[in-house]
């Protein structure tokens, strides 16, 4: 990959873009200065052919450890489950230093930095997207992406100019755009999984289907 491509796909570490999250970051910067606080840079591998496009870093989640889905409840689920499916190998530990690898496989989220109550605003949403198309640009054996949440299927189908309409979220839904198959899943957050609306049977059996695509090609 040219380094202009990777330079493009990843904010810097005071992207000034959107005044809102540079406002939050200098604030968690001065509550935790050994936090990471800064744009969160994609995981994996520059071959991949699956792209997990995940919602912002939580707080004191990525924000704080630096990887994506690394300090909080989602990253276990995701994580195991990705090491059940082959596309992860090691132990996770949720600290970026567990030594854990990513196989075939990149994570990047559809905005890059913590949004105050994990909750991005659309116009954040769509300003950050220029990184996700750039990062979706730089992957060439890319041929799945799964999106985890509407947000994050939104910003893959802005991201690959597809229309939404024609593209309507829903678990478990499939969506072939060009040479990519977009899977779609509900958020692994704790959320979703204490309320039951995402099971983690019904969150691997999205990946499993992942996984059978992958190989029939």
């Amino acid at each position: 990959m040219p380094t202009s491509d990777r330079h493009a796909a990843e904010p810097g570490r005071d992207c000034p873009l959107c005044p809102r999250l540079v406002e939050y970051r200098l604030g968690q910067r001065k509550l935790h200065p050994n936090w990471f606080n800064a744009p969160v840079p994609a995981f994996g591998t520059d071959d991949a052919r699956l792209l997990i496009a995940g919602l912002a870093p939580g707080v004191a989640g990525a924000n704080r450890t630096g990887r994506p889905f690394t300090g909080d409840y989602a990253g276990e689920l995701l994580y195991g489950t990705l090491i059940h499916f082959g596309f992860a190998k090691g132990t996770f530990k949720a600290d970026p230093k567990d030594g854990l690898t990513l196989q075939d496989a990149m994570i990047a989220n559809a905005v890059r930095c913590v949004p105050p109550q994990n909750k991005p605003l659309p116009v954040e949403i769509k300003t950050c997207n220029a990184f996700l198309r750039a990062r979706i640009d730089a992957l060439p054996a890319l041929t799945a992406i799964v999106a985890l949440g509407r947000i994050a299927h939104d910003g893959v189908l802005t991201a690959l100019g597809a229309k939404k309409s024609a593209h309507p979220f829903s678990h478990g839904g499939e969506h072939q755009i060009g040479g990519v198959r977009l899977f779609d899943s509900y958020h692994c957050s704790r959320y979703n999984t204490n309320t039951r609306v995402l099971t983690p049977e019904m969150f691997r059996a999205v990946f499993a289907r992942v996984r059978d695509y992958l190989d029939s090609i």
